[in-house]
């Protein structure tokens, strides 16, 4: 009896096994403090050290999670500011303290003011200054250093955003098109964190892709995976939506809902979290043609996807959106044939080059009338 009651402690003290541990984190809370600032000395008028800062560097190939496990308690100090001496006149400057982050982190404080956005590589932010030293406007007395806790919240940045309800065979389509190795079943919710693969080419051109975790309703008000999902198409340059052309059902308790009314529920779920999302290009995937029946299902939904204005009456009012996203392209396809992967490969390159092209193209008017304002209109009209 005692020998199964010792088992059964020492059971219990073990870490979680590997497979049980979530290995994507997107959020990390942090206590950082600056060092404080040295003492001056007013005999000789000795200034002393400025203490140091605890900041933020984007880099590539970190994670959060690493950053977790080398941080202890979660609480980072830089040391103080040296003290001044007759000596050292002027107090050595205290040690910052670097932290290397994800790209794409956006630092926040208590009261949800951003205090820095790291979307760039050796993106820079200071959380925590180092105190003041001691000098005559101090009465020779060190300050202490900002103290305040940290949230990172980590946001994806890739080029095409897959958003789709669970099940509708976003995992096998990000499999099929890239190098992502995501889990595959036929039940839903088999994506529990972002995935994100690169789809290459032959010229060495490569497009990031990022796969999410299906959107439930009420994702808007953070329900199910909420806002940890939605987050992380606001950086993309291009979504990608995927329904499944028979249509989607929750589970039993909640009705079945065609083609045409998930599209309508995921414009609605986008425009209730974020309306400007619904101005980013969209391209629409209708999974699922190579089985029995899609093909007539076909038949009767295209003219409606050409025209999605015209069909809101049908719409069931909880689900009907205010705004009705526009689609670049919209193509039937089949995640496990390999012919249709390759046009959704085709394409997706030809719309993110367009968009590409558009942008770099609005951004000569912009500098071309610039340059007409600075330089007068004395000489002829530049073009």
């Amino acid at each position: 009896m005692v020998q199964i009651f010792k088992f059964l402690l020492k059971s219990t003290k073990g870490p979680p096994r590997a497979h049980f541990r979530p290995s994507f984190l997107d959020t990390l809370r942090l206590t950082v403090r600056g060092g404080h600032g040295g003492n001056g000395l007013p005999k000789y008028g000795g200034v002393g050290g400025q203490g140091g800062c605890v900041y933020f560097v984007a880099k590539e190939g970190v994670t959060l999670r690493k950053l977790a496990q080398s941080v202890k308690d979660k609480r980072v100090v830089a040391s103080g500011g040296e003290d001044s001496s007759k000596v050292c006149i002027f107090g050595r400057r205290g040690v910052d303290q670097r932290l290397e982050v994800p790209i794409g982190v956006q630092v926040y404080d208590e009261q949800h003011k951003l205090l820095g956005d790291l979307n760039e590589p050796d993106a820079t932010c200071i959380a925590a200054g180092g105190g003041v030293g001691g000098c005559v406007g101090n009465n020779f007395i060190g300050r202490p250093g900002d103290s305040r806790t940290v949230n990172l919240d980590l946001k994806l940045i890739a080029d095409v955003g897959l958003v789709g309800f669970p099940n509708a065979g976003k995992s096998t389509l990000l499999k099929a098109i890239s190098n992502a190795k995501p889990k595959i079943a036929a039940y839903p919710f088999t994506t529990i964190r972002p995935q994100i693969g690169t789809i290459e080419y032959s010229d060495l051109r490569c497009i990031s892709v990022a796969d999410l975790p299906g959107l439930i309703e009420g994702a808007h008000a953070n329900f199910g995976m909420g806002h940890k999902f939605l987050k992380h198409i606001e950086r993309t340059r291009l979504l990608l939506f995927m329904v499944d052309i028979f249509g989607f059902q929750l589970s039993q308790q909640h009705p079945h809902r065609d083609c045409l009314t998930n599209i309508y529920a995921l414009n609605k779920e986008l425009e209730l979290y974020d309306a400007s999302l619904l101005e980013k290009p969209c391209v629409l995937l209708v999974n699922k043609m190579d089985q029995e029946g899609a093909q007539d299902i076909w038949t009767n939904l295209k003219p409606c996807l050409n025209h999605l204005e015209s069909q809101l009456a049908q719409c069931p009012e909880e689900l009907r959106p205010t705004q009705v996203i526009k689609f670049e392209r919209i193509l039937p396809i089949s995640a496990k044939n390999l012919g249709r992967v390759a046009k959704v490969k085709s394409q997706l390159r030809e719309t993110l080059d367009k968009l590409a092209e558009q942008h770099f193209v609005a951004d000569g008017e912009h500098l071309r009338e610039e340059l007409q304002q600075r330089v007068g209109v004395r000489g002829p009209k530049i073009t």
